[in-house]
């Protein structure tokens, strides 16, 4: 009989392409993943993997295997959610992920809140963008994640994939605090032609967002400085170095040499849960996405009163 652990890491190397990549996304070690898959070459009496310069190549033998592996472990999921779903009982483990932000901003009240409502129910976070947690959701690796978009910039998903709005969450522009337009009640992006602007790093959601967004102003961005961390950029903001487009979320403190001025017309970014849809019918999920819910209303409510 073929065993499921061995499949997965078999379907796993086709996924990702290699040992290492798969050890990752199944958080084992490479050397874990090959010696599943050495068992499974004696299981099945069939050669799965040859050397392909320094690392290794799957067969056709095994290419096939993988196949059928997806589709095993798509049952087994559905069986598992079914199963879940009779019982009505919010058990089991979820493995998901958030991009930093939300991390930050909605994880700690959400599952803290699922904790105290459900203790049988073990939750393994994750920090990953969102580009990667849409990815890893839908091959199975993820259970659920969170992720965000730019309204003016949506995301492609996958088919297969349900999702629940939690929140949008506006962005303001930050500026030095001698800066003209820093006491302005609104500001257009156009009004800041000329200025140095301070970005996420290349290749990430919110620098291509960035970059978009000024260009559609007709402006040409300027980057002098790049951080991933919101409150690293509104530090670089207060030492007068750039101005920064920053969404409430990513705010945390600010510091004193910072104004936030609102950009007309309003920019914003809309943060999601997203599950597989044939997982929907497990408890866990729903009660995860509640809990995000609420969570995230919690910090609107918070923001309307500040």
């Amino acid at each position: 009989m073929l065993d499921l652990n061995r499949l997965k890491a078999l379907h796993a190397v086709h996924v990702y392409g290699s040992v290492g990549a798969a050890a990752d996304a199944l958080m084992v070690t490479p050397s874990a993943v090959s010696q599943q898959i050495a068992k499974l070459e004696r299981e099945t009496g069939a050669r799965l993997v040859e050397r392909n310069g320094r690392g290794v190549r799957l067969t056709d033998a095994a290419g096939l295997l993988a196949e059928h592996a997806e589709r095993i472990l798509a049952l087994v999921e559905t069986a598992e959610a079914d199963f879940e779903a009779l019982r009505g009982e919010v058990v089991g483990r979820l493995n998901i992920a958030a991009f930093p932000t939300a991390v930050r901003g909605i994880m700690p009240k959400a599952l803290s809140s699922l904790r105290t409502r459900h203790p049988d129910l073990w939750v393994q976070l994750n920090e990953r963008e969102p580009e990667r947690v849409v990815r890893d959701v839908a091959r199975g690796e993820l259970d659920l994640g969170v992720i965000q978009d730019w309204l003016n910039r949506p995301m492609a998903m996958p088919d297969g994939l349900s999702r629940a709005t939690l929140l949008d969450d506006i962005a303001d522009v930050a500026l030095p605090a001698g800066h003209p337009l820093a006491e302005a009640r609104e500001v257009e992006l156009a009004q800041l032609h000329g200025e140095r602007w301070i970005s996420s790093s290349p290749g990430t959601v919110c620098s291509d967002w960035l970059v978009f967004t000024l260009r559609n102003a007709s402006l040409e961005p300027v980057i002098a400085c790049m951080a991933d961390e919101y409150p690293t950029q509104l530090a670089l903001v207060a030492g007068g170095l750039g101005c920064a487009i920053v969404p409430r979320l990513g705010r945390d403190c600010v510091p004193d040499g910072v104004r936030l001025v609102p950009i007309r017309p309003r920019q914003s970014r809309r943060i999601y849960a997203v599950w597989r849809s044939d997982a929907a019918r497990r408890p866990a999920i729903r009660a995860l996405v509640e809990a995000l819910a609420e969570a995230s209303r919690e910090q609107e409510n918070a923001w309307a009163v500040s």
